[in-house]
């Protein structure tokens, strides 16, 4: 039962949300516009406010629902282990060839069920390092390093590789972010002057 959860964990964490939404309402492989990731970031860039938060909510619905699995089941097993299996599916979804998003939200979903302290402070560091520097992608890296340092502390978390791993894996999904930033062409948030293509919704 383990196994079969963590695969439905990743199946469920592999449905392309931003993708579905670019390709049946816009007409448009999502993955080819703006920063060409198909995350809730992005969708606000290139489809705009609503689109943006169906995403978000579902890409963070899919988190929570993995999470949730071993707790409808009744196994003894720890629940961020499922969820962190839906962030690989959203990061390497098998239904849109493994070119996924960059698991924030999904993250959060998953945190949401599993440890509910976790998330706060998780993203609390999100924001609060995005409100400073002004770039999303180190709010990004920064949820992995609060986990770890959060594991850490906590006398009842013995999670740490787990966490060691994630962070890792944070930078990794942000690499482009970060030779970006050290070339110096890497957008701020309040970024007026990013080249935008945002485009309208087809008419019907």
């Amino acid at each position: 039962m383990f196994w079969l959860l963590l695969l439905a964990s990743y199946l469920i964490g592999s449905i392309p949300t931003a993708l579905i939404v670019g390709k049946l309402i816009f007409g448009v492989d999502i993955r080819e516009l703006g920063s060409k990731n198909p995350g809730a970031t992005n969708t606000l860039r290139v489809l705009g406010k609503k689109s943006a938060i169906f995403v978000l909510l579902i890409d963070a619905g899919k988190g929570a629902a993995a999470s949730y699995l071993p707790l409808y089941f009744h196994l003894d097993h720890e629940p961020l282990f499922f969820g962190f299996a839906a962030v690989l599916g959203h990061c390497y979804p098998i239904f849109a060839g493994f070119r996924g998003g960059k698991a924030i939200a999904t993250t959060a979903g998953a945190l949401l069920i599993a440890n509910l302290p976790l998330f706060f402070i998780a993203y609390l560091s999100f924001f609060s390092v995005i409100y400073l520097t002004k770039y999303v992608f180190f709010g990004s890296i920064s949820v992995g390093f609060s986990m770890l340092t959060y594991a850490f502390l906590s006398p009842k978390l013995e999670s740490e590789l787990i966490f060691l791993v994630f962070s890792i894996f944070l930078i990794y999904l942000h690499r482009s972010n970060i030779r970006n930033f050290i070339l110096g062409i890497e957008p701020k948030i309040n970024d007026k002057n990013i080249k935008s293509d945002r485009i309208p919704p087809i008419k019907k």
